[in-house]
């Protein structure tokens, strides 16, 4: 069961997705599980509720790769092609933030709610802008939007009818973070909202890839372990390089990585969370030997 919800303020949020400000429509939330994927590229994905199976399936395998190479997905729980952004992520083992309409203990809609209690096992979390007990009410699902785009450093909108609170979305993102859209077919009403975002200047998205190269991650190959992170970042190739000498303390890393202790935390974090390093007993670290753990 998602465990109870605790007010986190604004300042909290502004300390894990530091150095991006966040904007004024975020006031603080209640969360209830693990807010360390906030530490890490934050993709939403978002869709309407009414998807296709073409929309679900495109979902999850963009959620799925992006999760893979090392990004958080959020979205807002919602049936259709928020839940399966959500279990691409969980397949992948990656964390995955829900942003609710409501607040915890109204918990709409109840379709999700197992899946809400499977996200918070897997190292993830549920945010609500509402206190526990407010009901989920239909205006509301636009502030909870807001909120989606205001933790994303990138939003993909995936089949979008023209009127949609994933629309919706992408406005709160644009001019902020970048915005994606994954085309269909041009006479499926379902894709209109995409089409027309793409006529409007936002970048189309093929694949996970597209949106990867737009962050700079460099796609994690199947399989591999150590070469999980690409040049792109130095300070997490460093950390890898360190650790491929043998098991080291977090004071050993600090004094041979250099670099801020926040710095050197999300760098962690990030390897750890893509399987290629793992946290062990005393704060020392290794390189994981076999496959991706989850």
């Amino acid at each position: 069961m998602v465990n109870k919800p605790e007010w986190q303020s604004r300042a909290a949020f502004e300390a894990l997705r530091a150095p991006r400000p966040l904007p004024a429509v975020f006031d603080g939330l209640w969360a209830s599980g693990d807010l360390a994927g906030l530490r890490i590229p934050c993709v939403a994905i978002v869709g309407t509720r009414a998807a296709s199976e073409y929309g679900r399936g495109n979902a999850r395998r963009f959620a799925h790769d992006l999760g893979a190479s090392g990004c958080c997905i959020i979205s807002g729980l919602a049936l259709g092609i928020d839940a399966a952004a959500h279990e691409g992520a969980l397949d992948a083992c990656a964390p995955t933030i829900g942003v609710l309409g409501g607040g915890h203990e109204k918990f709409f809609p109840r379709r999700n709610r197992a899946l809400a209690d499977r996200i918070v096992a897997n190292a993830g979390a549920v945010l609500s802008p509402f206190a526990p007990e407010h009901p989920a009410i239909p205006h509301q699902f636009l502030q909870r939007n807001g909120v989606v785009a205001a933790l994303a450093d990138a939003v993909v909108v995936i089949e979008a009818p023209a009127r949609s609170g994933a629309l919706n979305t992408a406005g709160w993102a644009a001019g902020r973070v970048p915005v994606f859209a994954v085309p269909g077919d041009i006479d499926r009403p379902h894709s209109a909202g995409c089409h027309a975002l793409i006529r409007d200047g936002v970048t189309l998205a093929r694949s996970a890839q597209d949106v990867l190269d737009e962050l700079q991650i460099m796609k994690l190959p199947l399989g591999a372990q150590e070469e999980r992170v690409g040049p792109a970042d130095p300070l997490q190739a460093k950390v890898l390089a360190i650790l491929r000498s043998g098991e080291t303390t977090f004071d050993e890393l600090c004094a041979a990585a250099g670099g801020s202790t926040p710095d050197l935390l999300a760098a962690l974090s990030v390897l750890d969370l893509q399987g290629a390093i793992e946290a062990r007993a005393g704060q020392r670290y290794a390189i994981v030997s076999g496959g991706k753990r989850c």
